[in-house]
């Protein structure tokens, strides 16, 4: 989907279920509720996905969500949260030796929890709110900038876009996702994941939700890096040990996939923590823990074709909503 080049947009990274902060950010960026939607006299939001699970308002959040898209005050695109909850419902093709195509697994099934308890009254919405999920966009771009909810690999985006609805998933599409070695799989592991590495020396990690991790998330943008510590973006680190290892000269090609050259773009996803600023002046993550004692933060975009770090925005998530 192609945006336009001279609008003014304030994107906004992973709201998971933080609607009352979502209302204050968007009081702070200019926009009141009109009408039972939230508006500004000439500016669009731009959701980065993720507005689903952990928080305690989830159902409030997709209604604001959904109704500012509706009325042409926002976009959205998809995340990997709204993706799972697709995959929950989809039967997986004979083959694929699953029964869905997201697992109902421990890990996922704790993903969900909170959604699936939330909408338990109002099964009707929650059937019609993933209709919707099937309309939101894999990602947007202008000349200017691009907005993906996780990694932007312009070598993949040329094989799988074509096969995309303007920008959409597909049912078949979906349905092809349950074969882990399929390329449908690995691009929108890409796209809603990001980049990721097999520990060193089978060493294995437990994440904060208590489950055993042997791969962990990776930087896609440092030309560089020397060592394991040096592309590791997640926000447990590596221990010390696994850090230091040195990268393999065809790990690092594999990794390095956004260049200074490539216009902005904007991802959510990974957990960010501090002050939020530009990664690097052409790429900014807007994910800073909302539901983890985190913010929700937004960038205010013009014109610029470098980010500005006095243009990030945000509000403090208050305990209520973690």
């Amino acid at each position: 989907m192609q945006l336009d080049p001279e609008r003014s947009y304030d994107l906004i990274g992973d709201i998971h279920g933080c609607a009352d902060t979502l209302k204050l950010l968007l009081e702070r960026l200019g926009y009141r509720e009109q009408g039972g939607v939230w508006r500004h006299p000439w500016r669009q939001v731009i959701f980065l996905g993720d507005i689903i699970d952990r928080g305690s308002h989830i159902r409030e959040s997709l209604h604001l969500v959904h109704d500012m898209v509706d009325r042409d005050q926002a976009y959205c695109i998809m995340g990997n949260h709204e993706f799972s909850a697709l995959g929950w419902y989809t039967p997986a093709p004979a083959g694929s030796g699953k029964q869905f195509v997201r697992e109902h697994s421990p890990r996922f099934t704790k993903l969900l929890r909170e959604t699936l308890l939330q909408f338990d009254p109002y099964p009707n919405e929650w059937r019609a709110f993933r209709d919707w999920f099937m309309e939101l966009p894999l990602y947007l771009e202008s000349e200017r900038f691009r907005v993906v909810h996780a990694c932007w690999d312009k070598y993949l985006m040329a094989q799988f876009c074509p096969q995309l609805d303007e920008g959409r998933l597909t049912p078949d599409l979906l349905r092809q996702s349950a074969f882990e070695d399929s390329f449908e799989s690995m691009a929108l592991n890409r796209i809603l994941r990001g980049t990721d590495m097999p520990l060193p020396n089978g060493l294995t990690l437990i994440s904060e939700e208590g489950f055993v991790r042997t791969v962990f998330r990776t930087k896609f943008w440092e030309e560089h890096p020397k060592t394991y510590g040096d592309v590791v973006f997640q926000p447990d680190g590596l221990p010390e040990h696994a850090a230091r290892v040195p990268l393999e000269e065809h790990q690092r090609r594999r990794l390095f996939l956004y260049g200074a050259e490539e216009p902005i773009l904007f991802v959510g996803h990974y957990w960010c923590s501090g002050r939020p600023g530009p990664l690097k002046p052409n790429l900014a993550c807007l994910d800073y823990s909302a539901v983890r004692g985190g913010k929700l933060v937004a960038y205010r975009l013009d014109q610029e074709t470098q980010l500005n770090p006095a243009h990030f925005v945000w509000v403090d998530v208050e305990r209520k909503e973690r």
